[in-house]
């Protein structure tokens, strides 16, 4: 589940719920970052957690170093206050959030291989990484004996830059998960803004900016959201859990997906996705409807 809710006006039961939710419904790990909140995101996971008496062991957490504007040093300075607000559970995998810091990307993995060294950690990723610079990482991690786990991207049946870019080739070819984040592209293939535009109305700032298009993408999106929700039909399941289904399962062993979670309901739709199988022919429908919609940024 990603970016565990921070927003200080959800309500510490909701919090405690939402997490309770994910685990009953077999869900395990979650994905949070520095970023979120200033570090509330972690606070507030690890927190919930520990209301709901989950041990270390029973969860995979996964965190986030803000590069900006850092360089490599500050990697093992900072890891201090990531422990701290997660504690008493592990960082599993830790990630690079954006390929922007001031130091190189060689610099950046040595930093990081040190805290799998020193125990900090117990794996290496990246987010929104290009092809060129995840290369670049995997080959720093290997000079080290270290394997680069994942590159959080974006992906969905909307943004499929990943497919032409050559990112996710390379991913298969060197062993490296993609992980998706924005799998509903900020909630759009939930069709709720196809149902009932005025929706769009409390889309945020910041979500706005993350998806500038947001308004003419629904237009455009009128005949993928039908097959979406013709197919949701067919199984009983919602336009929601249709959308990541197709996620984890057009790129078999590849892909992972973590949508977010601000209420109950949220995660229950998130854990539905799992247990149902989406025809071969299904699939395929998916992938050409939605291919019109993909471009290279």
């Amino acid at each position: 589940m990603n970016r565990f809710i921070w927003n200080k006006e959800i309500p510490e039961d909701i919090r405690i719920g939402i997490v309770k939710a994910a685990l009953d419904g077999g869900i395990n790990w979650f994905d949070t970052a520095e970023a979120y909140g200033g570090g509330r995101s972690e606070k507030n996971l690890a927190s919930a957690l520990q209301a709901l008496g989950i041990k270390d062991e029973e969860v995979l957490i996964a965190t986030k170093w803000l590069p900006v504007p850092r360089f490599a040093g500050n990697i093992r300075k900072s890891i201090k206050d990531r422990i701290a607000a997660l504690t008493p559970y592990s960082i599993d995998l830790y990630q690079i959030h954006q390929p922007y810091s001031f130091s190189t990307t060689k610099a950046q993995m040595n930093a990081m291989a040190d805290l799998i060294e020193q125990g900090k950690i117990k794996s290496i990723g990246v987010s929104n990484f290009s092809k060129n610079k995840m290369i670049k990482a995997y080959d720093a991690l290997k000079d080290r004996g270290l394997q680069l786990v994942s590159n959080q991207v974006h992906y969905n049946l909307l943004h499929r830059n990943i497919e032409k870019n050559g990112i996710l080739e390379t991913a298969k070819e060197l062993g490296i998960k993609i992980i998706s984040w924005g799998p509903l592209n900020q909630g759009v293939l939930a069709g709720k803004y196809h149902k009932d535009p005025n929706l769009m109305k409390n889309i945020t700032f910041i979500r706005r900016r993350i998806h500038p298009n947001i308004k003419k993408q629904i237009k455009r999106t009128n005949n993928l959201m039908n097959v979406i929700e013709e197919i949701a039909a067919a199984h009983e399941v919602t336009a929601t859990q249709v959308a990541l289904n197709w996620l984890i399962n057009f790129n078999k062993g590849t892909i992972l997906a973590i949508p977010g979670a601000s209420k109950i309901h949220h995660v229950e739709q998130n854990v539905g996705a799992m247990y149902f199988d989406l025809a071969r022919d299904e699939i395929e429908r998916l992938d050409e409807i939605s291919r019109p919609f993909s471009k290279i940024r």
